[in-house]
């Protein structure tokens, strides 16, 4: 069902505005329908009713008109002057023996047809508001072509054997007992027929107003979504850019207006802080690192060796520490990631004939042939932080380069401690590690990780940690390819 309905606001809302006008229309269309078969029923009804309460004073004038021999009117009555009704009449006119009709016994059309006991029970109603209390109400409905005593009188009448249209006509057939010995009397009526083009005038009616409730709902959401749409887009541009601003026009209901207008405000405040940050790294490069390759000038003239290595030691630290915070400052700049097509096997293998040549128990296993666009220069850096964290807290790396579904892993494993469960999304944070201290020999300023997931971040992929189940700890950088 998800993937039938459509992705966007606007498409659902269409889709589920039109479905539920569909349904609301459907029903409408069926109750209209039902209210016009129940006034042609009432109608029906209520013309029997007449026919029946002044059935019997018509059939003594017309029996005293015609002679004795029609005097019974039985349900065989055809017998006599006929008249064929005219199907083009209103309402449909039977022969009057066919109308009002007296007999010993329920006629046998009653059978023929479907009983109606809720007409019957109207009929009933009818009558005992007139003053008639029946004893018995029978009526029922079916084809008049189907009625035997109509097939007897078209098998007679050429003229109405070749007029097919009153066959499909509804014939009522209404029958009472005033007493319980009584004859029954019945009276048979044409129910009114449909009006000519009824059907097609509501279908046409509904389908009016579904495309117009349509159209309007289509505007409404157009002028609602489309702003929402350039929003979404410019979000999406920004996140990418943050160095481009760019402020949207203020359009839509006075809600979307009041996103878009703090979205331009924040988007402009966004861009300031990162220019605030870059002119304070600036700062900071320029203000601390001539001071610091000025003092490594100056404990060149320390006597004591040791001494001397170990202020030496300490400016490299400090040096490293804040090439790694710059570095991981212009994460994201406008500019600053510019790919090439690489070979990250041999890129890989690059970075661990550095750490074999230094004596480290670093090794590479099989790496695959695998090309993607990176900076070649912090790809090798997050291979070295990674590597080097493998070293430090496992002992040994072991390095390989494989192909994922959509990325290209490049796979660093040890066989240390590993990291709890529970802390590996912490140890990717900024100045995170598993040791206390801020030695770089045992762990450093515990950026390595965080500016890792960074380089990968930057290229589209993401830096995924994991214990291995035989001990120590995985490392993968999934780089798209």
């Amino acid at each position: 069902m998800k993937r039938l309905l459509p992705s966007s606001l606007f498409g659902q809302v269409m889709v589920s505005v039109a479905l539920a006008l569909l349904i609301s229309q459907a029903i409408s269309v069926t109750l209209l329908f039902r209210a016009g078969e129940e006034r042609r029923e009432s109608a029906a009804v209520t013309t029997s009713a007449f026919r029946l309460i002044n059935g019997a004073e018509r059939a003594e004038i017309r029996a005293a008109r015609l002679g004795p021999e029609t005097q019974n009117g039985r349900e065989s009555g055809e017998r006599g002057p006929r008249r064929a009704f005219r199907d083009g009449e209103r309402g449909g006119r039977l022969p009057p023996q066919l109308r009002y009709s007296v007999s010993d016994n329920p006629p046998a059309v009653l059978q023929a047809g479907t009983q109606r006991d809720d007409l019957a029970q109207r009929l009933r109603e009818v009558l005992e508001a007139e003053g008639v209390r029946p004893h018995a109400v029978m009526v029922s409905v079916l084809r008049a072509g189907d009625a035997p005593g109509l097939r007897r009188l078209a098998d007679r009448r050429p003229r109405l054997a070749a007029n097919p249209n009153w066959r499909d006509r509804t014939l009522v057939v209404s029958s009472i007992q005033r007493t319980a010995d009584g004859v029954w009397e019945t009276t048979r009526l044409l129910a009114p027929g449909r009006p000519t083009g009824s059907l097609g005038a509501v279908l046409l009616q509904t389908l009016l107003t579904f495309g117009f409730l349509i159209a309007a709902l289509f505007f409404v959401l157009r002028r609602i979504t489309r702003p929402l749409a350039a929003l979404t887009k410019r979000v999406a541009d920004f996140s990418r850019d943050p160095d481009t601003v760019v402020e949207l026009e203020e359009t839509g209901p006075s809600d979307i207006r009041h996103l878009i207008a703090a979205h331009n405000t924040m988007e402009a405040r966004v861009a300031a802080l990162l220019d605030e940050k870059d002119v304070m790294l600036g700062a900071i490069g320029h203000d601390l690192k001539t001071p610091l390759a000025a003092l490594r000038v100056r404990i060149e003239g320390v006597s004591d060796d040791d001494e001397r290595a170990k202020m030496a030691a300490s400016i490299e630290d400090i040096t490293a520490t804040l090439d790694d915070i710059l570095m991981l400052a212009r994460m994201g700049r406008k500019g600053s990631l510019q790919t090439e097509a690489t070979e990250l096997g041999a890129l890989a293998l690059g970075v661990v004939e550095e750490f074999e040549d230094l004596g480290e128990p670093v090794t590479m296993i099989n790496p695959q042939r695998l090309v993607a666009e990176v900076q070649v220069t912090w790809i090798k850096r997050a291979l070295r932080n990674l590597v080097s964290n493998a070293v430090r807290y496992g002992g040994e790396a072991e390095v390989c380069v494989v192909r994922g579904e959509a990325y290209a892993i490049l796979r660093f494993e040890d066989n240390g401690p590993g990291i709890p469960d529970d802390a590996i999304a912490d140890m990717m944070e900024p100045f995170t590690r598993g040791e206390a201290s801020r030695n770089r020999a045992t762990g450093g300023a515990g950026l390595g990780l965080t500016l890792a997931r960074a380089i990968a971040v930057a290229h589209g992929g993401d830096l995924v940690l994991a214990n291995r189940e035989e001990g120590g700890l995985r490392a993968e950088i999934r780089l798209p390819l």
